[in-house]
C-alpha cells in the first residue's frame, strides 16, 4: 500500500509540474478544461499522499488548490452556459 501511496504523489506531482510547464510555453491558457482537470487530479492526488503521510499543511493546500480549479471550471461552464 506505501508504494501506491508514493507513486499517487509522484504522479501527482508530474500532472501539476507539465500542467504549469505546457501553461508557460503558452501551450495551455490558464481557462482551459485541460490545465484545469490536470491540477484538480494532482492535486487529489497529493491529497490523499500528504493525508497518509501526516504532512498536513501540505494536504490543506491542495485541497485549497483543487477547490480553486473546481471552482474555474464551474465559472468558465457558467458563462459558457449564461
Amino acid at each position: 500500500m506505501n508504494i501506491l501511496i508514493d507513486v499517487l504523489g509522484w504522479a501527482a506531482m508530474v500532472l501539476i509540474v507539465v500542467a504549469y510547464a505546457l501553461l508557460s510555453a503558452g501551450k495551455v491558457s490558464p481557462e482551459s478544461k485541460t490545465y484545469q482537470w490536470m491540477n484538480i487530479t494532482g492535486s487529489a492526488g497529493f491529497i490523499v499522499n500528504c493525508t497518509v503521510k501526516g504532512a498536513y499543511p501540505s494536504a490543506v493546500l491542495n485541497v485549497l488548490w483543487c477547490g480553486i480549479g473546481v471552482y474555474a471550471l464551474v465559472r468558465a461552464r457558467s458563462s459558457v452556459v449564461g
